[in-house]
């Protein structure tokens, strides 16, 4: 049975980013897609430097075509991203606009790309790495433009643009209980008490294999969990990837598929618990080897769409009866 099939019976999302090109171009990439997986989040291709590459001019066709192949396969969309302080065109980025014009622009392209799929895209990453590794506010040009209330605008034109799409805070190194989470903690607390709309907080889960270790830092993480669903918010796993020195061998792949195992056997155990999506599903078409030298199958499927011991630790998960939470 396949995964979709298996997190379905859940009642949970599972799936990956798509890029446009090899949806477009590849047989195997989109028969993958639509076997296996019951949500999709464009990589790339809601991105400001896309979808918006000119002030007052919007190309949403490749985007379109991601969504369309969704809505045709029954599957749902999260989008991403409304707000990010990178790939930005530079229309946007060469200016130091003036306060009043910078919520003036946010809020029209707000309204106009989650306006354009409301009713389609399920969820929204609204605002992408807004806090820095020492948990304070990052250094953004929405950050010098506006100031910190760009955050709790930005979140309040998603809702006013689509008030069905869940709206969700997204971001990496936030795992475990750090500084970084714990600068999360306070900016959605913050939020949420000021009666700002924020339904879901996503990890995005970029692991390497010599870095989080699940079996060390599950507990941890688990804590991390159960703090943010105890503010009333779902929980998502967003972009997931386990990076290996390359080549690959057949021990480092299975450490790989324990961390994935307990990823997602933490989330299984909260209720709040929503969705597991990795960046990419098969290691053809990674970010990993082209950022990180050296290192690579990061995924659950091999460059040949076959399925790896990540892939099989997921659906030992999730063929497992679901433990009293």
């Amino acid at each position: 049975m396949p995964l979709r099939e298996l997190a379905t019976q859940r009642g949970l999302w599972i799936g990956p980013c798509v890029a446009s090109t090899p949806l477009a171009t590849e047989p195997a990439y989109a028969e993958t897609l639509r076997r296996e997986f019951n949500v999709v989040t464009p990589e790339n291709d809601m991105k400001w430097a896309l979808i918006h590459p000119a002030r007052g001019r919007y190309d949403f066709a490749r985007a379109d075509a991601i969504t369309g192949f969704a809505t045709a396969n029954g599957m749902a969309v999260h989008g991403h991203t409304l707000v990010w302080h990178n790939q930005n065109p530079a229309w946007l980025t060469s200016t130091a606009w003036p306060r009043d014009e910078a919520i003036t622009l946010l809020r029209e392209h707000i309204a106009a790309v989650a306006g354009h799929y409301a009713g389609t895209v399920a969820a929204w990453d609204v605002v992408n790495e807004a806090i820095a590794n020492d948990g304070s506010l990052r250094q953004t040009p929405w950050l010098d433009w506006i100031g910190p209330d760009y955050l709790a605008i930005a979140f309040r034109a998603a809702a006013e643009a689509d008030p069905q799409a869940k709206l969700l805070y997204n971001d990496y190194g936030a795992e475990a209980v750090n500084a970084k989470s714990d600068g999360i903690y306070r900016l959605l607390s913050d939020l949420l008490g000021a009666g700002v709309p924020v339904h879901g907080i996503g990890f995005q889960c970029h692991l390497a294999i010599d870095g989080l270790d699940i079996a060390r830092d599950r507990a941890s993480f688990a804590r991390n969990l159960q703090r943010f669903a105890a503010l009333g918010l779902e929980l998502y796993v967003t972009e997931m990837d386990v990076r290996l020195p390359l080549p690959a061998t057949a021990g480092s792949l299975a450490h790989q598929a324990e961390i994935y195992r307990g990823v997602l056997e933490a989330c299984l155990a909260q209720p709040a618990f929503r969705g597991f999506q990795t960046w990419g599903f098969t290691d053809k078409y990674s970010w990993i080897p082209h950022r990180f030298l050296g290192q690579g199958a990061a995924l659950p499927l091999d460059e040949h769409y076959r399925p790896k011991p990540a892939y099989d630790a997921l659906r030992e998960c999730l063929l497992a009866p679901p433990a009293a939470r």
